[in-house]
């Protein structure tokens, strides 16, 4: 006697899919992407110094990410040598974050209903362009959904709460301090409505896309700049600066391969490092 094999609607399994995925992203710490006068920030809630969340793609490009590390962290590779091959075999400004981010949707989207489980990611593909008009901003979902995003977006467990106090606190051309002063207030609101916490410079990934660096735009800002712009009483903190003491994945005029980055070598990872396991936390 034969057993009859055991069936799912197609409806059901989509949707057993997207609530595995939802609730994998839900354990992510929140990540923030906003416009300022000058560019585009990323404010992340990460206290690993070695696994990021976010990271430069191109030379106006970055990219943000919640969820699952070690997915989206293979989303983040394969950018930038989608990016390096169309730079190289095309020209620099044939790269952009709509190629990109209909890139990421078809990989999600493949994974999402031919593989047995799909990425617990949720992304931001972002641009900066010559002025607030021109800047891009793409947000992903797990299921390859594409959203184009105007001004904010934040993702992970408390994205809705962060969202909420975007809308009402974040306007066009706020200085970067203040900016990074509305992230980070977000950031440590409780979504269960407890007391908030008061994120230090060690607890945050910061970096922005600086419309007014030529070519390469993205840098990290930490230590002592990221300590000032996030002291309400520093006079300095809105000093520029000109350092950019992480190099990114291109370093050349003409494409090429990207540079080494430990943070995806397996020897550099120890297995208690936070975000090897699971989601980021």
């Amino acid at each position: 006697m034969t057993s009859m094999p055991f069936y799912v609607s197609p409806e059901q399994l989509m949707k057993d899919r997207a609530d595995y995925a939802r609730k994998g992203i839900a354990r992510g710490r929140s990540v923030v992407v906003l416009g300022y006068d000058k560019g585009i920030a990323f404010v992340a809630e990460n206290p690993s110094r070695a696994l990021h969340k976010v990271s430069e793609i191109y030379d106006r490009i970055a990219f943000a990410a919640v969820g699952k590390y070690n997915e989206f962290e293979n989303l983040r590779v394969a950018g930038v040598r989608y990016s390096d091959l169309r730079g190289y075999s095309y020209d620099r400004t044939d790269v952009t974050a709509r190629g990109l981010a209909n890139f990421y949707a078809q990989i999600l989207g493949t994974v999402f209903t031919q593989e047995s489980k799909p990425y617990e990611v949720e992304i931001v593909v972002a641009e900066v362009g010559d002025d607030a008009e021109d800047d891009q901003v793409y947000r992903l979902t797990y299921d390859g959904s594409v959203a184009d995003e105007r001004g904010f977006v934040a993702m992970g467990g408390a994205a809705e709460t962060v969202e909420t106090g975007l809308k009402k606190g974040w306007t066009p051309g706020m200085s970067l301090a203040d900016a990074l002063a509305l992230a980070v207030g977000l950031l440590g609101q409780d979504p269960a409505g407890g007391a908030a916490r008061e994120l230090t410079a060690a607890q945050l990934e910061v970096a922005v896309l600086d419309r007014e660096r030529p070519r390469r735009t993205f840098r990290r800002i930490g230590g002592s700049l990221l300590d000032a712009l996030l002291s309400k009483d520093d006079p300095t903190r809105d000093a520029p600066s000109t350092d950019d003491p992480t190099p990114g994945p291109h370093d050349t005029l003409t494409g090429g391969a990207p540079a080494r980055d430990d943070s995806t070598n397996p020897e550099t990872q120890r297995p208690d490092d936070p975000g090897t396991e699971g989601s980021d936390g």
